[in-house]
């Protein structure tokens, strides 16, 4: 058992008996109010769930174990010369709880580089598709034709293995899949959009510098603006769509292949993890419609009155949960400021950050008017060159692996059962708003163990 192992372990059983005891002292205990709007729509604010990696603060953004954005970029350890956080840290911090030190993040990085061999089944599958098909389906079928290596689905079939082993499998393959996923990512890139000219990976280099080796810019700045957009994509609570879909699809002891293929298929829906290339769309009508350059704040903001005018949202404006400026938006304004400070895409990102939120707080439409990750990150990958807006939702699903992953990790380990809540109808709804009915909690419990 490796040293990383063996800590997630120690942490593991301690959590365990914490929760164990929480249940036995407050199982009952009621937490928010749900109301019938909340059932419909979306179950916003519905508290459901437990996720440990990661909790949105409306007011500081996404917290890390309770790290924001602004202290890991200085905690975390760095690349020899870099100044951007490694995500190799990142995974070990969301996985234990802890800050790792250098040597940490050193022998995560050499622990995957020696997991990263994809077999070339793999490659056949994706070889298989039409160069047509998008980026998102190559890489989930990247990733179920992987299957075939999942320790956890292997030793669960022999029926040698009980409930408390299953978060032994389940880190192997957590492991195991972070370190093939740029593989799998950068061969789907240069097959779609470089010729097939297929770049061999270098271990001597970190996970996301390698990444970017293999996508084939190989400049240090790009190496950098990948560890900050692994570091910054990787998690966002339980809730999204994403995450809560491997979450869901793992309680039904699905390996980590399967679930995290189900919650990549959640991220290519164009309401969960497009918006950074909807963006890129408007600003690039925008500047066709102004006659190109860099139009000036009040042409800005009559294109947006015309944008909302027609019905239309703002693309990277507004936030479910946040209601000021997302910390990841300036965390990539602070790199581009320090690497490509007279890029003009990046200049007129900044400007319309200037024109937009007093537009929407004026209109009175909008909760949070301030922009979001995905208002700045599709201008920063312009400006290196990687314009295939498509394939951005691949860069967000690696990323995403390394929180959702370590989340599921903590299901098996914590013994988390199969998620199913319960469901009524719009009849039912209807007799207990006129009260017909007796009770909520006989009225749902009534069938609720059916599977």
């Amino acid at each position: 058992m490796s040293t990383l192992k063996e800590k997630f372990k120690a942490k593991a059983d301690e959590q365990a008996a914490r929760v164990r005891k929480l249940m036995q002292e407050y199982g009952h205990t009621k937490i928010g109010e749900i109301t019938l709007s909340q059932v419909y729509q979306g179950m916003r604010g519905v508290i459901g769930l437990v996720t440990e990696t990661s909790l949105l603060d409306p007011n500081e953004g996404i917290r890390f174990r309770g790290y924001s954005i602004p202290q890991l970029r200085k905690q975390l350890p760095k690349a020899p010369g870099g100044h951007e956080p490694l995500p190799e840290g990142l995974f070990y911090l969301m996985l234990l709880g802890e800050l790792p030190t250098e040597q940490d993040v050193i022998d995560m990085s050499n622990a995957w580089g020696r997991r990263s061999h994809v077999p070339n089944h793999v490659f056949d599958a994706i070889d298989a598709l039409p160069l047509s098909t998008h980026p998102m389906t190559m890489f989930t079928i990247g990733i179920m034709a992987m299957q075939t290596e999942s320790r956890f689905a292997k030793a669960y079939a022999s029926g040698k293995i009980g409930k408390a082993d299953y978060w032994d499998y389940t880190f192997e393959d957590a492991m195991n899949l972070i370190a093939r996923l740029p593989r799998i990512a950068a061969y789907i890139y240069r097959r779609k959009y470089k010729g097939g000219d297929n770049i061999q990976p270098d271990h001597s280099l970190d996970w996301a510098a390698n990444f970017a080796h293999m996508l084939g810019y190989d400049d240090e700045s790009f190496y950098e603006l990948m560890r900050l957009y692994m570091t910054i994509h990787a998690d966002h609570e339980g809730g999204n769509v994403s995450a809560h879909t491997v979450h869901l699809v793992g309680s039904a002891l699905s390996d980590p292949y399967l679930a995290f293929s189900a919650g990549m298929n959640g991220l290519a829906g164009p309401l969960h993890g497009l918006a950074n290339q909807e963006v890129i769309k408007w600003i690039k009508n925008m500047q066709q419609e102004l006659g190109g350059g860099l139009p000036g704040k009040e042409q800005i903001a009559a294109f947006v009155h015309k944008t909302l005018s027609e019905g239309k949202v703002i693309p990277g404006y507004g936030h479910a949960v946040l209601r000021q400026t997302d910390p990841r938006f300036l965390a990539q304004m602070d790199f581009a400021k320090k690497h490509l400070p007279d890029d003009e895409l990046v200049n007129l990102v900044w400007r319309i950050y200037e024109v937009v939120p007093p537009i929407l707080q004026e209109l009175g439409k909008v909760k949070n008017p301030w922009p979001n990750v995905d208002a700045h990150s599709g201008a920063l990958l312009e400006h290196y060159g990687l314009v295939e807006y498509e394939f951005y939702t691949v860069l967000f699903g690696v990323s995403r692996s390394l929180g959702v992953l370590a989340s599921l990790c903590w299901d098996r380990a914590l013994g988390l059962p199969i998620e199913r809540p319960k469901s009524v109808t719009t009849e039912w709804l209807e007799q207990f708003v006129k009260g017909q009915l007796q009770s909520v909690e006989h009225s749902t419990h009534a069938g609720s163990e059916e599977s």
